[in-house]
């Protein structure tokens, strides 16, 4: 039955309708937020997802980690450890609670990944591997292309447009990998080396397209920087957006900001060269132009200057003729002059007759020969006769002629002369030369004067 009373209050909302608006207000408010704080109370279920409390002195608030999410996490962070997160701010309709669902974790402070970039930048810059000495210069225009990087990516769409516009021509090989999660260090490592030994391109792309510090952060993996460091070929870094820097960037020949950079700065622009070569076909047109100008110019002086060539013919036989005559004439002097000479070499042959110098050679030897005779007979009959007084006056004052009067000359055993008796001693053997033979003797007494 209507009474009619007509209820005037506002309607009521009910719980799943107060959640779900308070929901869709909380996320549209904060897209995403970093928070700093305690970490409290975690939990890891058999799920595989993270729930814990970040609080601070005065309050807290919930937060879910889904396992997408913190299967990057490096490290599990431990209770009581102030962490910094990065998430999005919502509401957990069934229970009507307030929580953050987290995309990141780090160490509070500087951050772990921030931390753990700027020591493997500090260490690689020690060792050189940024120094611009060792970057290798980009070849001008490449004969094949590398690029390393994923098959399913924005960047190597990106890289084919970009090379597809300035110069189709160059060919492209995809070296495909990862390019985010634990397995992609190692993928890059293994793409950039195929590439290397397969040996086709002259320059390597490395890189992928934007995303967040742990989406790039396998490029920021000392493996990845010293396969780069290591590479023979040159290389270019093309990670991310123009913001992002990793340590590949440091490391690469070259550093772009996008992956279409990349693709603009190692390929020439075909209407480039289009325009190029219009200027090149224009000036060569231009440079054959003039030349054939000049060539006509000097082809219409040498005309002018070509003579008949029946008149130039006549005048060689005319000197021809001339030079004729004058070497008959200068022939018969020649001739002349030679017979001249030739009687008169006759004549002198004549008084130099080698019968006749040698009919007076054989007379002067006979006359040397009398001379040698005669000469040899005299020095032989002077050199006699001084002989015979040498040998006289030899003889007188020979030892020999002394003994020839009766002397001896006495030696004593060791051929020693006895000059004085006090020199030898009774008993001793002497032997005494007279003129003619030897006398030997044993002294039986001695007798000095000087006694």
């Amino acid at each position: 039955m209507d009474s009619g009373f007509q209820d005037s209050r506002p309607r009521a909302l009910s719980v799943s309708e107060l959640n779900h608006q308070a929901r869709h207000l909380l996320e549209a408010s904060f897209m995403q937020v970093w928070v700093e704080g305690e970490l409290s109370g975690l939990s890891r279920p058999s799920s595989g997802h993270w729930y814990f409390s970040l609080k601070d002195r005065k309050c807290q608030i919930r937060c879910a980690m889904f396992r997408g999410f913190n299967q990057r996490v490096k490290e599990v962070p431990k209770e009581g450890e102030q962490v910094r997160i990065r998430g999005k701010v919502t509401l957990y309709e069934n229970r009507g609670d307030f929580q953050i669902i987290v995309e990141h974790i780090e160490p509070a402070g500087l951050g772990a990944l921030q931390q753990a970039f700027e020591e493997l930048k500090r260490k690689l810059q020690l060792e050189g591997l940024f120094d611009a000495a060792r970057k290798k210069p980009l070849p001008p225009t490449p004969r094949h292309i590398g690029v390393v990087t994923s098959p399913t990516g924005a960047a190597i769409h990106d890289i084919l447009t970009v090379l597809a516009r300035r110069c189709p021509a160059i060919p492209v090989t995809l070296y495909p990998t990862a390019v985010q999660g634990k397995a992609a260090t190692a993928d890059i490592v293994r793409a950039i080396d195929r590439a290397v030994r397969h040996g086709v391109a002259d320059v390597l792309i490395i890189g992928r397209g934007g995303g967040s510090l742990e989406d790039l952060w396998c490029f920021n993996e000392e493996a990845v920087a010293r396969a780069i460091a290591q590479c023979p070929l040159p290389t270019i870094s093309a990670v991310g957006h123009e913001v992002d820097v990793t340590i590949a960037d440091f490391v690469a020949d070259l550093r772009t900001p996008t992956p279409s950079a990349a693709a603009e700065k190692v390929s020439p622009d075909q209407h480039d060269w289009l325009r190029q070569l219009r200027e090149r076909e224009l000036r060569l047109a231009g440079a054959a132009s003039r030349a054939l100008k000049r060539m006509s110019t000097r082809l219409e002086h040498l005309s002018a200057r070509l003579r008949d060539p029946r008149r130039e013919l006549m005048e060689k036989a005319q000197r021809m003729d001339e030079l004729d005559l004058r070497l008959n004439t200068a022939m018969r002097q020649r001739i002349e002059r030679d017979r001249v000479r030739a009687t008169h070499l006759d004549q002198r042959l004549g008084m130099q007759s080698p019968a006749r110098r040698l009919s007076d050679s054989q007379a002067s030897v006979r006359q040397l020969a009398d001379r040698l005779v005669r000469v040899s007979k005299e020095t032989i009959l002077r050199r006699r006769e001084r002989l015979e007084h040498v040998g006289q006056t030899l003889h007188v004052v020979s030892p020999l002629a002394t003994l020839g009067r009766g002397y001896a000359i006495v030696q004593q055993e060791n051929g020693d002369i006895v000059r004085h008796a006090s020199r030898v001693r009774p008993g001793e053997k002497i032997t005494a030369r007279v003129a003619s033979g030897r006398l030997e003797a044993n002294v039986i007494s001695v007798n000095s004067e000087d006694q």
